[in-house]
């Protein structure tokens, strides 16, 4: 299972929001930094409205979501790639995930202690961002010095390795994380195995007050901290960001499905800023789903985007992979429109795929194997 990191300076609201996200009361959340210190870890469901739907066309007995495990690591200061404030140890948690939460404060309030005296979102961002950059530097600087002889020897693999971290070590030293390098397909793949911290894909999670969250959310660009965090991380980081407030957040957990939409829309908002984070992570991973079901259960199945029907079919059973035939596919936006598989059949939108169809994200699907 894929894994996201909750990072961010201490209490910008992480402990909390990761509260919120799992449905639990794991993390302590207190107001005074370090008071995570091991990361804790939950799984967190996949908000996805489509099961629900097809349970009532199936008449199915249960639902199976998709899911995907949350990280709440410890908050970075000022100084963690040299090992203040615990430093080492909590960059040792971040590479260890596939993606970053950045979670950023966007609210003032006389009772949260902000660790640098005051809120400045841009500010608290870079301070995160250059402690990651300085990690990877060191890194490459010490991988670029492994390879050199090897590279002069004429040894192709090292070549290509010098020729990246040569590439690497400028864009670093700008404080431009390695995400935003300019890099060709191979590049990339070589990329990956650095495990560079500013090489995970992050998404930045706007933080605002309970009285502010109907603007943030339906306005993002009038508010004034948001608004910032937007523009900033669109340029610095090719990133997206997401409004939350992690007081409300944790609120609803106490609340059924029915009490938590009321509370949401009395405060004029349409959707749970933890529904919205947690699609956007699954997006981020490059994560997407497809759906099977039947009288005994629809499921959604979480797949990499681009993958072909054998190697999705293998998802659910080896045996799937190894003796299949075909996919049975219906969209299902087209099953949840028409009701039923005998009007999709009859309407030509149920389709029979082979070994090289590429998956869409929402296919119902029933696979045909034999082995």
């Amino acid at each position: 299972m894929l894994r996201a990191g909750i990072v961010g300076l201490p209490n910008v609201g992480k402990s909390t929001l990761f509260n919120a996200v799992t449905r639990t009361r794991k993390a302590e959340a207190a107001n005074y930094p370090f008071c995570t210190i091991e990361p804790n870890q939950g799984v967190v469901i996949v908000p996805d409205e489509r099961l629900a739907v097809l349970s009532k066309i199936s008449g199915s007995q249960k639902l199976i979501p998709a899911a995907i495990e949350f990280v709440d690591i410890a908050g970075l200061v000022k100084g963690a790639s040299k090992g203040e404030g615990l430093g080492n140890q909590f960059l040792s948690h971040i590479r260890e995930v596939d993606a970053i939460v950045h979670v950023v404060r966007c609210f003032e309030s006389e009772d949260i202690h902000h660790v640098d005296g005051s809120v400045d979102p841009i500010r608290d961002i870079e301070v995160i961002n250059t402690e990651l950059i300085f990690t990877d530097l060191e890194a490459i600087t010490k991988r670029k010095g492994r390879v050199e002889k090897d590279a002069k020897r004429g040894i192709k693999e090292a070549q290509a390795d010098l020729a990246l971290c040569e590439k690497l070590i400028p864009h670093l030293d700008d404080l431009k994380p390695a995400i935003t390098c300019d890099l060709n397909e191979e590049e990339t793949k070589l990329l990956k195995s650095y495990f560079l911290l500013s090489g995970k894909p992050v998404i930045f999670a706007c933080n605002v007050s309970e009285d502010e969250l109907a603007q943030a959310s339906n306005e993002p660009d009038k508010h004034p901290l948001v608004s910032k965090v937007r523009e900033y991380v669109s340029h610095a980081h090719s990133a997206s960001a997401v409004v939350i407030s992690a007081n409300i957040e944790s609120e609803l957990t106490d609340l059924t499905e029915e009490e938590a939409a009321q509370y949401l829309n009395d405060l004029g908002v349409k959707d749970s800023g933890c529904s919205r984070l947690i699609k956007s992570v699954y997006d981020l991973l490059g994560l997407q789903t497809y759906l099977t079901t039947g009288e005994k259960e629809t499921r959604a199945w979480t797949i990499i985007k681009g993958m072909k029907a054998p190697q999705a079919a293998g998802v659910i059973h080896g045996d799937f992979e190894r003796g299949f035939i075909a996919g049975e596919i219906v969209a299902y936006h087209d099953l949840s429109e028409l009701g039923s598989y005998a009007k999709c059949r009859e309407k030509g939108k149920l389709r029979i795929e082979g070994k090289e169809y590429v998956m869409k994200d929402g296919d119902v699907v029933e696979w045909r194997f034999n082995v």
